[in-house]
């Protein structure tokens, strides 16, 4: 078994399990939550393949199975399956036992504002390593659709999603390098800026926060959806 898989099983066994948890019952929200995460996938995955296919990032045979789907290993694909979904427990987890752990519809406003203002600028100042200029520009779009349709998802993302960079850390930090002897994946030098937080890119960060905010936001765009179609 590839140390990616291995890696996609420890991250996905936890959240699965307590998914049925009696109070929690995540599972409930399967019927929204898996559709919104597969088209979230598509989308990652396209981005992924192009990138593939041009040279900006690589996947090291020794760490995957050597099943390859359009250059991307296929765990790579478990990937958008498995990270989204363990976020998307760990984020409905906390705004069950926590449910005031969110910003007021004012800060949330301003923080929009301000992530928005700020991705803005770097993709404009970073057009040339085409990883950082796509990350920031991703994010402002995935944010203020979001901030549109979904906003109290927003509410509790912003609040919540230095916790989901906890897990993140860790599991992106085994997938590009530290503490192995090779990275699982890794980037071309001319991709990025080359800032790192420990082996993690800084444009990882960023693409993670669209990464994990998509599914959540057609979750809830569902589920409302569901609740306007049983009322009437």
């Amino acid at each position: 078994m590839s140390l990616y898989l291995i890696i996609l099983i420890i991250s996905l066994a936890g959240p699965l399990a307590l998914s049925f948890e009696k109070n929690l019952r995540l599972y409930k929200r399967w019927k929204y939550l898996l559709p919104a995460i597969l088209i979230t996938m598509v989308v990652f995955v396209v981005w992924d393949i192009i990138f593939t296919h041009k040279g900006y990032w690589f996947f090291n045979p020794i760490y995957n199975s050597g099943i390859y789907i359009n250059k991307l290993p296929l765990e790579e694909y478990l990937f958008f399956i498995v990270i989204p979904y363990a976020c998307a427990f760990s984020f409905y987890a906390v705004q069950f036992h926590f449910p005031k752990f969110k910003l007021s519809k004012q800060w949330t406003k301003v923080f929009t504002f301000l992530i928005v203002l700020a991705s803005v600028i770097m993709s404009s100042l970073y057009q040339d390593p085409t990883y950082t200029f796509i990350a920031f520009l991703v994010l402002p779009v995935i944010l203020l659709l979001s901030y549109y349709f979904a906003r109290e998802v927003v509410q509790y993302y912003i609040a919540i999603y230095p916790v989901l960079l906890i897990p993140f850390f860790i599991i992106n930090g085994i997938l590009t390098g530290t503490g192995i002897e090779q990275a699982v994946f890794d980037y071309n030098p001319e991709a990025i800026l080359g800032i790192r937080v420990f082996s993690i890119p800084i444009e990882d960060m960023i693409y993670n926060f669209s990464l994990l905010l998509l599914p959540l936001t057609l979750t809830h765009v569902f589920e409302m959806k569901s609740r306007k179609t049983e009322n009437g």
